[in-house]
């Protein structure tokens, strides 16, 4: 039989749904038990919280659907691209955000929202701090096993070590909330910089030179691959009519299109894309507070974020997305029949608490993580993002020598499969 290479397209653990087209029977009382949950959580934000806090809910569900089951990656694919030269999920990836700036241009442009408030993207200053947060958070989330929403949805599909990165992914926002007003003020750094509104392109403009970096940037992924002679990615294993859409596995460019759209609502809705860590920062502190640690004091939660502090965490809008991505992840792995918590040993933990601070730390440097400003910063037209994705890249390359002292694979050129 002939060799075909490919390259595992999971992070660390080998995923029975993408090993066969036969599916698992649905684990039925978990998922009535996470639909429950999903209710009550819904009708509580309905009586309590405003008209768009319930949407959110819904629309962090359809995201953690979603992600779990494309199992669509930032950390894996920016490892392959720098381990063996494989950009296939990369691509995919340039496939979202074309879909997203040809979305997001209108709703930026004219203010489109669904409740008629300001409307802004993720458009943040280009300095120290950016470069500083964005090499460290790409060395995290090749330690930690996934990025800002990766954690999320392997923390509701059941992955064990991946509630540890999660623990340490709030510890490090915190401590980085903290630190945060040290590196944005007294470090160099230049102002925010927008495709649309600092060059004078507009949006139209915008939209047509981020389709062209695009482009360029898939070409070059392509020159790689065949320089490099990359294995390929495992094909997705096919599934027959609805089941594919409830339970099967998703092809990564159907989730790059299904990620656009999602967060193009979430604008919206909300007024702001899609984010995930800055709840952290808020979940931490307010435990912070509890044990009587006076985090008010903080530059970080002066001004409009001081409100916040004081609320509710069911009032904060990324608090409720994210409670939707694991909500939503936990139906997709027990639709599939796949929810199951995984065996842990004291190198994966080791991993996860370094790389938990790693990201949770180097998102709020970095004025997000791989949602906020690399997703999102790109989609709203800002320079960052461009620059978050370089400084996360050249932290994954160095990542790929520290892996192995924690027992984490790296994809070979040799890998196969027959």
């Amino acid at each position: 039989m002939a060799t075909v290479k490919r390259v595992q397209p999971v992070d660390e653990v080998k995923d029975p749904v993408l090993k066969s087209a036969e599916l698992n029977k649905p684990q039925t009382p978990l998922i009535v038990g996470g639909l429950v949950v999903a209710a009550i959580l819904l009708i509580y934000l309905m009586i309590t919280q405003t008209a768009a806090q319930p949407i959110l809910l819904v629309l962090g569900l359809l995201l953690g659907y979603t992600l779990f089951h494309a199992r669509f990656g930032f950390t894996s694919a920016f490892r392959r691209l720098m381990s063996v030269g494989n950009g296939q999920a990369l691509r995919s990836h340039m496939l979202m955000l074309a879909v997203a700036v040809t979305l997001f241009a209108p709703i930026l442009g004219f203010g489109l929202s669904f409740f008629g408030g300001d409307v802004n993207g993720y458009v943040s200053p280009v300095g120290v701090s950016l470069v500083v947060g964005a090499f460290m958070f790409g060395i995290g989330m090749q330690l930690g096993g996934g990025c800002a929403s990766g954690t999320l949805y392997a923390v509701g599909g059941g992955r064990s070590v991946m509630f540890v990165t999660l623990l340490f992914f709030i510890v490090g926002s915190t401590v980085g909330a903290k630190h945060l007003s040290f590196w944005t003020e007294d470090l160099p750094a230049f102002e925010p910089v927008s495709l649309a509104t600092s060059t004078g392109l507009g949006y139209g403009g915008a939209w047509a030179v981020s389709i062209v970096l695009f482009g360029l940037i898939s070409w070059i992924t392509l020159v790689v691959e065949r320089k490099r002679k990359a294995p390929k990615m495992a094909p997705v294993p096919s599934t027959k009519g609805w089941k594919r859409i409830f339970r099967g596995s998703w092809p990564l460019f159907a989730a790059a299109i299904a990620l656009a759209v999602l967060n193009a609502l979430t604008l919206m809705t909300r007024g702001a894309p899609w984010g995930v860590t800055s709840a952290f920062a808020l979940w931490g502190s307010k435990a912070a507070q509890f044990i009587g640690i006076d985090v008010a004091s903080w530059d970080y939660w002066q001004g409009a974020n001081a409100a916040v502090l004081q609320s509710s965490i069911f009032a904060d809008s990324t608090t409720v997305l994210n409670f939707g991505v694991i909500l939503g992840a936990f139906l997709a792995s027990a639709a599939g029949g796949l929810f199951k918590f995984t065996k842990v040993n004291i190198k994966n933990i080791s991993a996860a608490v370094i790389g938990g601070l790693l990201m949770g730390y180097g998102a709020r440097l970095a004025f997000g993580c791989n949602i906020g400003a690399y997703f999102g910063g790109i989609a709203s037209f800002s320079l960052h993002g461009y620059i978050w994705g370089i400084l996360a890249l050249a932290g994954t390359f160095v990542a790929l020598y520290l892996r192995p002292l924690f027992g984490l694979s790296v994809p070979k050129s040799k890998d196969s499969f027959c």
